[in-house]
């Protein structure tokens, strides 16, 4: 799902982003000051940030402006009621992807979330890139990362993990999973499949014992929750 946060010190204004974004289908994720929303981040993965102006311990400008020095490329969506060019300007010359003007009709802003993250590449086709909290796998780079950690999965983990982000929600077959990773000519018993699902449990879950990224479904195969 996709992963919002909202950086909004006004309670009335960031529960109707929330309510809103919810309803389109959103993780939405809301704090109220700079220093917070800097250091959430950078500690975690989102897909998006909306990002208002006016914050307390430090202003969303700067905050845009850390986050981009320090190497962040999360889509930020300034919020602002300021209304002047030169701000608009500043907001884009600090790494803002878009500058939205308050007040701002609901339908508005997810035209604008919805065009910024089509363009990022999280806009609901497959991508090369899935992140689940602070968990980031590039499928492209085969690269996997925990909290900025290096995780080393194997050409294997990364097909298995791959087949599971493309069919969220879905239970896929022992058979389903070796036609999908290994190809429809290859013969592997459960066992093979139960260890190759375990060792990526043990990589990219938070309590490998008690999995609720891949989940077991008796007698049927695994459902993937992320």
């Amino acid at each position: 799902m996709t992963r919002i946060l909202v950086v909004e010190d006004e309670a009335g204004i960031a529960m109707g982003l929330q309510d809103g974004l919810a309803a389109e289908g959103y993780d939405v994720e809301i704090v109220g000051d700079g220093p917070t929303a800097e250091a959430r981040a950078l500690r975690e993965a989102y897909d998006l940030i909306l990002l208002d102006v006016m914050l307390p311990g430090k202003d969303g400008f700067a905050v845009c402006r850390d986050l981009r020095a320090a190497g962040v490329r999360t889509p930020i969506i300034v919020l602002t009621a300021r209304t002047q060019e030169i701000d608009r300007v500043l907001g884009f010359e600090l790494g803002a992807d878009d500058y939205v003007t308050k007040p701002f009709s609901p339908r508005e802003l997810a035209a604008r979330v919805k065009a910024v993250l089509r363009r990022s590449g999280e806009g609901g086709q497959p991508r090369s890139v899935w992140r689940h909290g602070n968990l980031t796998v590039d499928f492209r780079r085969f690269e996997a990362s925990r909290g900025g950690r290096a995780i080393e999965l194997t050409p294997t983990e990364f097909r298995l993990l791959k087949t599971f982000v493309e069919h969220p929600g879905d239970v896929l077959s022992v058979r389903q999973l070796i036609d999908l990773v290994w190809g429809q000519d290859v013969f592997l018993t459960d066992r093979v499949i139960y260890t190759h699902v375990n060792n990526l449990r043990a990589k990219i879950e938070d309590e490998p014992a008690s999995p609720t990224l891949i989940v077991s479904v008796k007698r049927v195969g695994y459902r993937f929750d992320g």
